[in-house]
């Protein structure tokens, strides 16, 4: 269960759902930057990041 609601996040929101997978780290803010730049970039990192792990 919760890692479908970090799957919803990653789609909607996706630094959120980096961020409650893995918390405050480079691949946070790595999110972060993707998502400003282009959204779609940032949720495809975000999914990788919660499948991953």
């Amino acid at each position: 269960m919760a890692d479908l609601v970090r799957i919803l996040c990653a789609v909607f929101i996706p630094p959120l759902g980096v961020f409650l997978q893995v918390g405050f780290s480079l691949q946070f803010f790595l999110n972060v930057l993707l998502t400003l730049l282009f959204f779609f970039p940032g949720m495809i990192h975000a999914l990788w990041i919660i499948a991953r792990r």
